[in-house]
């Protein structure tokens, strides 16, 4: 019998749930648990976008949101590309609400060492809404690969990413494609790196390194049993 969990996937921009967890997400919801959606960043016109833009964007992240069937999905509306300008309090006591509100078993969020600023703020301040003296409900935070970010993050002190959990999407793998398709402006054909070919050569690669047909790959953070 499945232990039923609480899941809550943190993701600065629209998209980096489905290029990280998307077969995650789609397995745990088919199991069961309820799982919730947290988008850090927001398309607004004072931020630059155009009316268009910020329709079209909102129709996906609500077609999306359906097609998943996320228990809840909360925006918080920064600015993206830009989260340096937001304040560390500011940012955190914003996460902070959203925990505290949806009280997850488990959180997962963006790699550190990411190409995008956004991903390492975004990193930095989940850590801080994820302490076990403050969130003892939190008893597991993984941190999921972006490609186009992850793969591109060429600082020299990090020694790449190297995950050490692995979740089998085998039969859910097609379905997590065909959702980011919805995402029309940020997915282009290969070798674009955000392609339906590469996101699924990455689940092919990870399900070898883990014995499935496809998976998705994760660093453990922290886990309290």
């Amino acid at each position: 019998m499945i232990n039923l969990k609480t899941i809550l996937i943190v993701a600065p921009h629209a998209d980096d749930e489905t290029l990280g967890c998307g077969g995650t997400i789609l397995r745990y919801i088919k199991e069961g648990h309820e799982v919730h959606w947290l988008l850090v960043t927001g398309m607004k016109e004072e931020f630059g976008f155009s009316t268009e833009q910020i329709t079209i964007r909102n129709k996906e992240i609500d077609k999306v949101n359906k097609l998943y069937g996320f228990s809840s999905l909360n925006k918080l509306n920064f600015p993206p590309a830009a989260l340096e300008k937001v304040s560390k309090g500011e940012l955190i006591g914003a996460i902070s609400k959203v925990v505290n509100a949806i009280k997850p078993d488990e959180v997962f969020t963006t790699y550190r060492n990411d190409a995008h600023s956004d991903h390492e703020i975004v990193y930095d301040a989940v850590m801080s809404c994820t302490k076990s003296f403050r969130y003892p409900f939190v008893k597991r935070v993984l941190a999921y690969e972006t490609i186009s970010e992850t793969d591109f993050g060429l600082k020299p002190e990090d020694g790449g990413f190297r995950p050490n959990t692995f979740i089998d999407i085998g039969p859910f793998l097609q379905e997590k494609l065909n959702i980011l398709e919805v995402f029309e402006s940020e997915v282009g054909e290969f070798p674009f790196p955000r392609s339906r070919k590469s996101l699924e050569s990455l689940a092919f690669v990870r399900g070898a390194q883990s014995n499935c047909n496809a998976a998705e790959a994760y660093f453990l953070i922290k886990e309290v049993i």
